[in-house]
């Protein structure tokens, strides 16, 4: 697989091109956003997405986030899907982001052609009392960002040991039961004890992947102008 951190321009919308070579496929290439608050494990949801353990994850002492500013990764899964009867490649350039409010300018500068996919992260055992998650989802990407959003609940094998099923789960808080209710990717539950990102990154890549489709492969321009 290719893994690199290069930046690459496709335009506003994902555009199809064929690979040099003998053996000639299309490629999709889409710009994935993670958002979400302090140790929400928003690292590992990229780290399930790329298929490797590439974004660090864990954290130096309770309360700091490993995670202090945008770090860019990609990676090309060869034959992923099928489109119009012949393989095509998906390419996934995936943003991790600092907790909170991540710098518009820095986000726009590592995606200048947009986010085609925004996943706001929430952590199962570590529920927040309130968060600002979808406004500064809507400052960032507009007021369209919700067509664009999927909402992964990562530590999901708390709730089995809880004997909490997670539809009663997205209804223990208002915010979470009017996120749920907001995104147009729906909900992924992400176990975190499993063998993953082998386990559960494909499942992700699909959910992911349908969402775009749905969108058309359209993207979401960066919003450099608004304050911090």
């Amino acid at each position: 697989m290719d893994l690199s951190n290069k930046r690459s321009f496709h335009g506003n919308w994902s555009r199809w091109f064929s690979c040099e070579g003998d053996d000639e496929k299309n490629v999709l290439v889409l710009n994935v956003l993670l958002l979400g608050d302090k140790q929400s494990g928003r690292s590992s949801v990229g780290n399930a997405l790329i298929g490797g353990h590439e974004f660090q994850t864990g954290c130096c002492a309770p309360g700091v986030t490993m995670t202090t500013e945008c770090q860019l990764l990609s990676r090309t899964f060869p034959g992923h899907f099928r489109r119009q009867g012949a393989e095509s490649d998906l390419r996934l350039r995936v943003v991790d982001t600092p907790p909170h409010m991540p710098r518009p300018q820095s986000l726009e500068k590592l995606c200048p052609e947009g986010v085609h996919v925004l996943v706001i992260v929430v952590r199962a055992d570590v529920l927040p009392d309130n968060t600002q998650l979808h406004h500064h989802a809507e400052r960032l990407l507009g007021p369209q960002w919700h067509r664009h959003a999927l909402l992964v609940i990562t530590h999901a094998d708390h709730l089995e040991e809880a004997g909490l099923h997670p539809s009663s789960y997205l209804m223990t808080a208002d915010w979470l039961r009017a996120l749920t209710e907001q995104v147009g990717g729906g909900v992924f539950f992400l176990d975190n004890s499993c063998d993953w990102p082998s386990v559960s990154g494909r499942p992700l890549r699909d959910k992911l992947l349908c969402l775009s489709a749905k969108n058309h492969h359209r993207s979401l321009r960066v919003r450099t102008d608004v304050s911090l």
